[in-house]
């Protein structure tokens, strides 16, 4: 695996987090900022893991902010994390329905988090986050079916991608590759012949 300094300086900073974290739990079991620090870090490192081992961490972090809150349930930093956690899990689930849960469990969290700190512009900016995310990823999900499915059926070998200037991202075909595959098949037929 080919990591950076950086990549390899923050696996060091939240492997120290976490093993910080788990040593004062034994010492105080109810430290709802342990806890969400744990999970912090958990799911820090998650991002740096193979997808089962990714998901047992964030599974882990989620267990860690529900126990979090049930110790202080007004806990907007626990709140803020679960979100976060229920987002990333929910992004990368291959059902859409799953997935589309996951999104609205997160946007609860966020909305939870918001509520208990107004002012906070990060929370505000994550709820608008997941319903983009829910958004962009029902739109990708069209585009695989309608367009990218059947131009692998017909072997078109390209597409290209651009950004849309807001975060967004179009899809655009090249068609053109289908009139070349078709004249270079009735090229070689007649070659045939």
């Amino acid at each position: 695996m080919d990591m950076q300094q950086n990549d390899f300086d923050r696996i060091l900073f939240f492997e120290h987090s976490r093993k910080t974290s788990e040593a004062t739990y034994t010492k105080n079991p109810l430290d709802a900022g342990n806890l969400t620090r744990w999970a912090g870090a958990l799911l820090e490192l998650s991002q740096f893991q193979n997808v089962v081992e990714s998901n047992k961490m964030i599974q882990d972090a989620i267990s860690k902010l529900e126990e979090a809150l049930s110790i202080n349930p007004k806990k907007h930093e626990a709140l803020w994390c679960l979100g976060n956690a229920h987002t990333t899990r929910a992004f990368f689930n291959p059902d859409q329905n799953e997935a589309n849960r996951g999104f609205d469990k997160a946007s609860q969290y966020f909305q939870q988090a918001l509520d208990e700190d107004p002012g906070n512009e990060v929370y505000r900016k994550s709820l608008e986050v997941a319903a983009k995310l829910k958004n962009e990823r029902l739109v990708a999900k069209l585009l695989m079916t309608v367009f990218i499915g059947p131009a692998i059926a017909l072997g078109i070998p390209k597409a290209w991608f651009w950004s849309t200037g807001d975060g967004g991202r179009c899809c655009c075909w090249t068609f053109y590759f289908i009139r070349c595959k078709g004249n270079k098949e009735k090229q070689e037929q007649r070659s045939q012949v």
